[in-house]
């Protein structure tokens, strides 16, 4: 079986990520990346497939030429080949551009039995990516998949909804999305990675993968950000400190001085 990995970065620290006003975008420059949790859950699932069925593991990261850092990564916690799709064409995706890029990206690499994807990412959260690249390949797919199994040439699923666990039974090729926590995810080898160079990632670009530019970024994007804003830093409260009676008379004085009494 040849399984293909979707592995996205995201910012570790959400809340530090600014906004470009100009493009409405996120400006990732400074922010410091990790791969996505539920995509690492997926890279795991990959691996542990790969044991019930032999074949490959190969990971494909869309984003700027420092995504190469996070491919290296993978590498080093086991996938076999690791892909990036890099291109200023790409910039300003939404879901819909960013599964077509994908898309083409895994026919350009080769046939794959299942596409494995994380759920939904920790920036956007949408849940859209892995069911829209599922559509555009043209196979079957299980979202929110939480264990696999693969027996008798086929895959037992069981998914996580809302209101409860069904089981799904499906035959390659498909794709599957994997919610956080479905597993332990592998962990990164700091030996085996500082053993891995560059040259391991082969990178591609908008015209390597044969991709129509007009569907790609903003150009190839369905939704249009017409405003976007960072919440306002709440007002901080007062913090009294003493014993209870040190305490009583100082908020007795911040009463008066607000005129509460």
């Amino acid at each position: 079986m040849k399984y293909l990995v979707c592995i996205k970065r995201v910012p570790k620290f959400p809340n530090k990520v600014k906004i470009d006003p100009e493009t409405n975008n996120l400006d990732r420059s400074s922010a410091v990346s990790v791969i996505n949790a539920c995509d690492l859950n997926a890279l795991t699932m990959a691996l542990d497939l790969k044991k019930q069925t032999s074949g490959s593991v190969t990971t494909l990261t869309m984003g700027s030429p420092s995504a190469v850092e996070t491919a290296k990564e993978c590498l080093a916690m086991g996938a076999d080949e690791a892909f990036v799709v890099s291109d200023n064409n790409f910039r300003g995706s939404d879901t819909l551009a960013t599964s077509y890029t994908l898309a083409m990206a895994a026919k350009h690499i080769g046939d794959f039995d299942v596409v494995i994807t994380g759920a939904q990412t920790s920036d956007g959260d949408t849940g859209q990516v892995g069911p829209e690249l599922a559509e555009r390949l043209g196979i079957n797919q299980a979202t929110y998949a939480k264990k696999i199994l693969f027996k008798d040439d086929k895959f037992l699923v069981l998914r996580s909804l809302y209101n409860g666990t069904e089981k799904a039974i499906l035959k390659a090729p498909c794709l599957f999305t994997i919610i956080k926590d479905a597993n332990e995810p592998v962990k990164l080898r700091k030996s085996k990675l500082e053993k891995i160079s560059d040259d391991d990632v082969k990178v591609l670009s908008a015209d390597d993968i044969s991709a129509d530019v007009e569907k790609t970024g903003a150009n190839g994007s369905a939704t249009d950000v017409v405003s976007i804003f960072q919440d306002e830093e709440a007002a901080k409260g007062t913090f009294i400190e003493g014993d209870l009676d040190e305490q009583t008379d100082k908020l007795l004085d911040l009463f008066k001085e607000l005129k509460l009494v």
